[in-house]
């Protein structure tokens, strides 16, 4: 939602707000303000105003708001449009519980309190002491509306939803509206999942004699089997997850705009967020909610990190080797092999945290390198005369460049010992870098030095 709100503000050149919508005391966890703050920052969807940074309509809390919206309620309570109910959690649920088990066609709160006095309530089963302000929701309440996406909407009739808890802190429905129009918003982007309460946010605006603003409903996310993403059961559900799996902020924000949004540009999927921006129209947003295909977004991660420079890119890896505990104090001293290694993985990489495993071979010291069994199981019966031939070849080599290490490898043991350059090299790559599998051979022997390169060719022969 935060990447079209602020897509939309930045090509008509409003604000984009962050607000804080903390008044569900018992869902409030106190490391999530900071997580937004940390995750939109990261993303670099920057707002105008909000909670940390201020701004004409502070606070941006709700919960340092309380004050703002009581009298909104009383207003409602004296225009007859909200009563006080004073029904107990307990009798709410059994409620409930009673309209499943009867199929009941009308649900919801069955309005026992409209009209009482807290006296004529008491007498009842179910009283609670503390009570709640519930919307009194009309007959003909309007169930359609214009949404920006999709056009006339049809909504569900509501109940008399609760605006002002028993804890005096009101409901997201009641606290939305009354921020909206003081802070003066005039565009709500939203999931879908808010369709069936924006009859009831109307009738708010339209009791209290506000203007309402444009409401825009995003389509929610779908796993590839169509079900809903669930955050319990979806970790790519959190954007920190793709922070902590290394993925490059310039490329999810470029998934996140191709999730609910056509390629800014015929035949290609790779666009800046100010390439969408420029394009931005909501007439063209999804309706249908779209499938979350990682493998689009490893394609696209991928795109982006072949698009860094070495240096860029070795920044962004020990960033987030750092920042996952993954860096090891000897790398601070080595942070140039560390850009003029990346190169040989650059091609390959998909995730960040990808990087230093595939070239941790070129920052092990040459006695702790470990060969692993299955590589020298697969070393060929000719690998101690490929080793010491190719230990003949080196040793003489008047300068150390990949070229150089090539052509003397090809002429000691392609030519010399007439093998096959792909059985010919394997021996010399497992004594470089302990397995099979690694980055080129030569480079990765070009920026090892002679010594460690020799070096780690005698470990393998006394192996052998």
């Amino acid at each position: 939602m935060s990447l079209f709100n602020l897509a939309y503000a930045r090509a008509t050149g409003g604000a984009f707000v962050l607000r804080i919508e903390d008044t569900d005391q018992a869902r409030y966890v106190a490391t999530s303000e900071q997580q937004i703050y940390d995750t939109l920052h990261w993303l670099d969807l920057d707002w105008s105003e909000g909670p940390d940074i201020g701004g004409p309509y502070a606070p941006y809390r709700q919960s340092e708001r309380l004050d703002t919206y009581r009298p909104y309620v009383e207003q409602l309570i004296a225009d007859g449009h909200a009563y006080y109910c004073w029904c107990s959690t307990d009798r709410l649920a059994g409620l409930r519980a009673e309209q499943q088990a009867s199929k009941a066609s009308v649900t919801g709160y069955d309005r026992l309190c409209l009209g009482m006095t807290r006296e004529e309530r008491a007498v009842l089963p179910g009283f609670s002491e503390t009570p709640v302000v519930r919307m009194l929701i009309p007959d003909d309440v309007e169930l359609t509306f214009t949404d920006l996406i999709r056009g006339e909407v049809s909504a569900p009739r509501p109940d008399d939803q609760v605006v002002l808890k028993a804890d005096g802190f009101p409901t997201y429905h009641l606290a939305v509206v009354v921020d909206d129009h003081l802070m003066a918003i005039t565009h709500v982007v939203r999931g879908e999942e808010w369709i069936s309460s924006t009859p009831k946010h109307l009738l708010l605006y339209r009791w209290l004699g506000w203007d309402e603003p444009a409401f825009a409903h995003m389509p929610l996310l779908r796993n590839t089997d169509k079900s809903k993403i669930s955050k319990r059961k979806n970790p790519a559900a959190r954007l920190t997850w793709f922070l902590e799996q290394g993925y490059l902020p310039e490329a999810l924000r470029n998934f996140l705009q191709l999730l609910a949004y056509p390629p800014v540009h015929e035949g290609s999927d790779v666009a800046s967020f100010e390439e969408f921006v420029g394009a931005f129209d909501w007439a063209k947003v999804n309706t249908t909610g779209p499938i979350f295909d990682l493998t689009k977004l490893n394609s696209l991660n991928g795109h982006y990190i072949r698009a860094l420079s070495p240096a860029e890119l070795a920044r962004r890896v020990e960033e987030y080797a750092k920042r996952e505990g993954r860096w090891s104090p000897q790398l601070d001293e080595r942070r140039d092999l560390l850009v003029a290694a990346v190169p040989l993985v650059q091609e390959r990489l998909v995730l960040l945290g990808e990087a230093l495993p595939k070239l941790a071979y070129l920052f092990t010291p040459d006695a702790d390198l470990v060969v692993e069994p299955e590589a020298l199981a697969k070393a060929g019966e000719d690998a101690p005369a490929v080793v010491s031939a190719a230990l003949a070849a080196l040793e003489a080599l008047p300068e150390w460049t990949t070229d150089a290490i090539q052509a003397a490898l090809r002429e000691a043991l392609v030519e010399g010992l007439d093998i096959k350059p792909k059985f010919a090299f394997g021996p010399v790559r497992i004594a470089i870098t302990g397995s099979t599998v690694s980055p080129p051979l030569f480079e990765s022997m070009e920026l090892l030095g002679r010594d460690a390169s020799l070096a780690r060719l005698r470990n393998l022969a006394a192996l052998l």
